[in-house]
């Protein structure tokens, strides 16, 4: 792991090379021109830093009094409030903490590491993937309110699955086309992936865990028996919407990453490279394209003030963007208010022993459930320590539109009510809680944007190119919805186009002749 320190003495050494990806090396300069930029999230700052290197004059303005957007990670000290709620302060343990926003960056989206890399914010590795978490499923079924090894049910299911595979092939229902050594191999391969016996029938094996662990002399270990496929069925482990496999998905497979210290490292890092530029605790009201620029129309702790400018970027939430004054086209205007963004919130738990990791064996990773927790998140940091933070729920949509209407305290009680019940430890060791709901923040309004195929078609369109002096950048401009990566590729892009703009040139992004 490399200190933010360690980067650039050793590139002065030759001993790392320059960041890989997306060169971005424009041409022509901006000569002072005036931008003004909505919101100092990561597109925001992130369009600051790379203009102001072109020579642009930039000013950020931020309604917070932080930067970073949905990137934050709640520490001791945290402040939040929401639409319908008075703020609150977080008051965990000094050097605990835990991501409200972004938590994983994987190992592909390499803008997201290029920006760590050349900001010097140190990463780690971020365990998404751990056979050791749970299921746990409410309901009626023979496995239901028993939590199970995700190791369990993966290879479980995944047996059952080979084994029916194995005796059609047997019966050459699914060899068509093959020759009689080609459905050997298939049959092979399928009896290797699923743990078959020499019958081809499935079989418990050391895959799915221990009852009892093997070690030294008379002790072999002792292996349970696989749950019945009937059960795993009528519990509703087998169900689309909760049998959520995340090393299948492209973005969650390993190795995935995370910044040193929290998500918000990033931003902070951001931050110290444009803080002359900034303008915090100002709330844009109105957005007006004139004839030869753009006017913007803000209050702070003054009054409203008024700002022009050449252009403007606007990386605000659509949701946000739609209660602001403007004189935008029909176009954009009716695509600001079309795209949906989604419901999604988060509560950390501090706990004053890691219980999941002495008691469990539980490093990292994700317990999944039915209910109103939707998922357990067990840190990936700090390993071995004496406290810990756990992300007690983080839930979606219908889920996180019910808990997010509790108080703070009743989401606390929530989430240790359906804890408890996978984890009982919880009574014993909990502290305190701190708590998101995204779509009740006031300047988000929700988590990430969600398109469907019509919004994708008929709205997302109309935000890529400026409306006259207005530019519009951020996580909902791209195919890269929720993530950091969509926030900095959407910035690269509209940099890109505002300074072709100005100098006349031709520019693209990405530029696909440059390599990295």
């Amino acid at each position: 792991m490399l200190t933010g320190a360690a980067y650039p003495a050793m590139m002065a050494l030759g001993m790392l090379k320059a960041a890989p990806a997306h060169a971005y090396n424009l041409e022509g300069k901006g000569n002072g021109k005036r931008v003004i930029i909505l919101g100092a999230g990561l597109a925001g700052m992130t369009c600051a830093y790379e203009l102001t290197k072109l020579g642009y004059n930039c000013t950020v303005l931020e309604a917070r009094e932080r930067t970073g957007g949905r990137c934050w990670s709640i520490r001791n000290g945290s402040k939040h409030g929401e639409l319908d709620k008075p703020a609150v302060t977080a008051s965990f343990d000094e050097g605990l903490y835990f991501n409200a926003g972004p938590s994983r960056i994987p190992h592909h989206h390499q803008l997201t590491l290029h920006y760590c890399k050349e900001l010097g914010v140190p990463i780690q590795v971020y365990n998404n993937v751990n056979e050791s978490a749970y299921y746990y499923a409410e309901g009626k079924g023979p496995l239901s309110n028993k939590k199970i090894r995700n190791r369990e049910v993966h290879n479980d299911i995944r047996g059952y699955m080979t084994e029916m595979m194995a005796k059609t092939m047997d019966h050459g229902n699914l060899d068509a086309g093959l020759t009689k050594e080609d459905a050997e191999k298939v049959i092979e391969y399928l009896m290797a992936e699923g743990g078959l016996d020499i019958d081809k029938l499935y079989k418990a094996s050391a895959r799915r865990g221990y009852l009892e662990s093997p070690g030294a002399g008379n002790r072999p270990g002792k292996i349970a028996d696989p749950n019945k496929l009937a059960d795993l069925i009528h519990s509703g482990l087998m169900d689309p919407d909760f049998y959520n496999v995340a090393e299948y998905t492209y973005e969650l497979q390993m190795t995935m990453f995370q910044a040193l210290g929290g998500m918000d490292q990033i931003a902070k890092a951001l931050e110290k490279k444009v803080a002359p530029m900034l303008k915090m605790s100002a709330e844009v009201t109105a957005i007006t394209n004139l004839p030869e620029g753009v006017k913007i129309t803000y209050k702070d702790a003054k009054g409203e003030q008024v700002i022009n400018g050449d252009m403007c970027i606007c990386t605000l939430p659509l949701p946000v963007l739609s209660n602001v004054n403007n004189n935008f086209s029909p176009e954009v205007s009716k695509a600001i208010d079309f795209i949906s963004y989604n419901q999604t919130g988060k509560i950390g738990l501090q706990f004053k022993r890691r219980f999941w990791e002495e008691d469990e064996n539980i490093y990292g990773g994700i317990t999944h459930t039915n209910n109103d927790l939707t998922q357990i998140f067990y840190p990936s940091y700090d390993y071995l320590s004496k406290k810990g933070i756990l992300i007690g729920y983080y839930n979606f949509n219908e889920k996180a539109e019910r808990v997010g209407e509790l108080s703070f305290t009743d989401r606390e009680k929530l989430a240790l009510q359906k804890g408890r019940l996978i984890h009982p430890q919880y009574d014993q060791e909990f502290e305190r809680s701190f708590s998101v709901s995204w779509h009740k923040t006031k300047y988000n309004q929700g988590g990430w944007a969600v398109y469907s195929n019509t919004t994708r078609k008929d709205y997302y369109p109309a935000l890529l190119k400026p409306d006259k002096n207005v530019y519009f950048a951020g996580e909902h401009l791209t195919y890269l919805n929720a993530w950091m990566a969509g926030a900095f590729e959407s910035a690269r892009s509209v940099v890109a186009s505002l300074h072709g703009r100005v100098t006349e040139a031709r520019v693209a992004y990405p530029d696909t002749n440059v390599k990295g």
